[in-house]
This record gives structure tokens, C-alpha cells and sequence, in this order.
């Protein structure tokens, strides 16, 4: 039986050396690739009970719409930021080099509301981790994180102590 790992391509020293870059691009250009990796993802959210889907653009939108579609849920996306229409709340982040501001919608998420958050990737955990707080400042209850693929050497998953967190495919390289 085929694994999520065998559609995904692994380009060394990119974009500097030392670097392993998992490309996910390859997984979503076969039609097998991409049913194993939303159905892989879907299987560890499982039977939780849960209100809503968040995802981050673009990757989290890939992933996170067709499980909620799937799953029968709501699917709320998180955005750079000046790309929603509506009043939104903003968080910024930490990036390697610099900062980013995500935003989503004020009324996105209804006060109560168990949310289970879906992207590609954890690296260092920053957009995740702000994203949880947008939340939550709207009165959500993160009840899940799930990733396709988790690079276990950048460390991102202290970022998100207290929260269950899982990943189809770990990498133990950056």
C-alpha cells in the first residue's frame, strides 16, 4: 500500500544549504497523492467533536476544505493580511526574518465554537501558534491541530503546548 511520504518530493539545500524542502506540490499533482493526504489528515481529527474548520492561505485552504466538506463542517480561512473583505482581527508572528500579520474574519468563529485548525506544514510553529490565538480571542476552543507533515527539528510543536497536536508524516531534519 502507498504511503503519504512516497508522493512527496524532497529537494536538498533549498532555499540554503542544509536545507531538506518538502515539497507538497507533488502530492497535490497526483489524484492518489492527493485522496491519501486529505484522507490521512482526515483520519487522525477521527471522531472529535467539533464546529469548524480553520486554515491558514494557501496550503491550510487545500487541505482543510475538502475534510470539511467531507466531515460536514464549516470552513473558516485565515488570510495575509488586507486580503479579507470584512472587519477582521489581526495577529502578527515571528518569522525567520521578520514578522507577518494573519487575519480572519471578527464574526468567523461564534463564541463556544470547537475548532480543529488543518495546514500542510509545521516548521517553527509561529502562524499556527497566532492562529490559535485568533481564536480564542473570539471565544473558539481549539480541540485539534493536524498537519500532513512536521518537521520535528525546527521545534514548532512547543509553540503549541496544551493543545492536541498530530502529524501524518514527522521529519526529523529542518
Amino acid at each position: 500500500m502507498s504511503k503519504v511520504e512516497n508522493y512527496i518530493r524532497t529537494i536538498p539545500d533549498f532555499p540554503e544549504p542544509g536545507i531538506m524542502f518538502r515539497d507538497v506540490t507533488t502530492v497535490l499533482q497526483d489524484k492518489d497523492g492527493l485522496r491519501l493526504a486529505i484522507d490521512s489528515i482526515q483520519d487522525l481529527i477521527g471522531d472529535i467533536d467539533f464546529d469548524v474548520i480553520v486554515g491558514p492561505e494557501s496550503r491550510g485552504f487545500i487541505f482543510g476544505v475538502p475534510i470539511a466538506y467531507n466531515m460536514n463542517k464549516a470552513f473558516v480561512p485565515v488570510r495575509k493580511k488586507g486580503k479579507l473583505p470584512c472587519e477582521t482581527i489581526s495577529m502578527d508572528y515571528d518569522l525567520e526574518y521578520g514578522t507577518a500579520t494573519i487575519e480572519m474574519h471578527k464574526d468567523a468563529i461564534k463564541k463556544g465554537q470547537k475548532v480543529v485548525i488543518v495546514d500542510d506544514l509545521i516548521a517553527t510553529g509561529g502562524t499556527i501558534e497566532a492562529i490559535t490565538k485568533l481564536i480564542e480571542s473570539l471565544g473558539g476552543e481549539v480541540v485539534k491541530i493536524v498537519f500532513l507533515i512536521e518537521l520535528k527539528g525546527l521545534k514548532g510543536r512547543d509553540k503549541l503546548q496544551g493543545y492536541d497536536v498530530e502529524a501524518v508524516i514527522q521529519y526529523d531534519d529542518k
